[in-house]
């Protein structure tokens, strides 16, 4: 079996906000650390932070090089090699640009989202392309209230929504990676 090569994009631009309006939302610092953890833990070949506004790209900046390189990276080893994984982007063709340039070839680009699409692939399905195939894989996951409609259609694939036992289906974006990594990628236990 290959080794899947697998890497996840945080994506600030461009999103819905509740209004379904089209915006840039903020850093928060919780999910570019338990982002980071989440990717470090699954094997995750890279994790893009992507991000089009200069001022937020310096709080990512400042927040890297504290842990990759400062006092952070000496305080808690553990966080350096987590934060080892996350690279800043200004956009998702940036982050796709790179990674064909790694691995010789485009990714498979895979969007998520609570809602279902014509295009959406289950976790059974994505999970044996991805631990079967040869070609690298990228999941973006949207702040805000979700990746907007063209990113979305852009994709090849639109993994299906995470359902709880009820009719809520709000999860944050950090609880949501932690789950789908573990889907696709973690150990087979059913």
């Amino acid at each position: 079996m290959v080794k899947p090569k697998v890497y996840i994009g945080l994506v600030h631009y461009p999103v819905y906000n509740k209004n379904m309006d089209v915006i840039t939302t903020s850093i928060t610092s919780l999910d570019i650390h338990d982002i980071a953890r989440s990717a470090r833990t699954y094997e995750v070949a890279g994790y893009y932070v992507i991000h089009p506004v200069e001022s937020q790209q310096r709080l990512i900046r400042e927040m890297l090089d504290f842990w990759q390189t400062g006092y952070g990276s000496t305080y808690n080893p553990d966080r350096k090699e987590a934060f080892s994984r996350i690279k800043m982007v200004n956009t998702i063709d940036e982050a796709m640009a790179d990674i064909a340039g790694q691995e010789g070839q485009q990714p498979v680009r895979v969007t998520t989202d609570a809602r279902i699409y014509p295009n959406t692939v289950t976790y059974t399905r994505l999970r044996q392309e991805v631990h079967n195939g040869d070609k690298p894989y990228l999941l973006l996951f949207g702040t805000g209230w979700g990746l907007e409609q063209e990113t979305m259609c852009s994709a090849e694939y639109i993994l299906e929504p995470i359902y709880g036992p009820g009719d809520y289906n709000h999860l944050c974006v950090r609880s949501a990676v932690s789950i789908i990594l573990d889907r696709l990628l973690g150990e087979k236990w059913w």
